[in-house]
């Protein structure tokens, strides 16, 4: 049986409450929920913007992914959760342009997208990832 290890990295935001940036176990890495965060400042970057909040968002995951030993080619799941159905024509291009220019394999992330809540106002997307190694 294989060691949790708990992922961290300066370069993706600290956790805001009681749990890691990501868990890495065996050839498992799960990346716990991102928003659109400075990792330097811990500040939330471009209200109202949710194509640069999506970028954001998706370029803290490939941090936490990397820190774990994979790379965004091992994501195999990504989740994206959206306070707003009209924001995701827009979501989904910047979401496109960023894993189609991050991936190199043919074959792209699966995906789920959910419409809900978020912890706080200004987040329009907040983005979870599953990679295996």
């Amino acid at each position: 049986m294989s060691e949790k290890i708990a992922v961290h990295t300066t370069d993706a935001p600290a956790p805001a409450h009681t749990f890691s940036q990501g868990v890495r176990k065996g050839p498992f890495v799960q990346v716990s929920g991102q928003g659109p965060v400075d990792p330097t400042t811990n500040e939330y970057l471009f209200p109202g913007d949710v194509a640069a909040q999506t970028i954001r968002t998706l370029q803290n995951v490939k941090a936490i992914v990397e820190a774990s030993g994979a790379t965004f080619n091992d994501v195999v799941m990504l989740r994206v959760y959206l306070t707003k159905r009209e924001d995701f024509p827009t979501m989904n291009e910047a979401y496109g342009d960023f894993v189609t220019t991050n991936t190199t394999s043919n074959a792209l992330p699966t995906r789920t997208t959910v419409f809900t809540g978020l912890p706080r106002e200004e987040m329009l997307v907040e983005i979870d990832a599953l990679a295996i190694l």
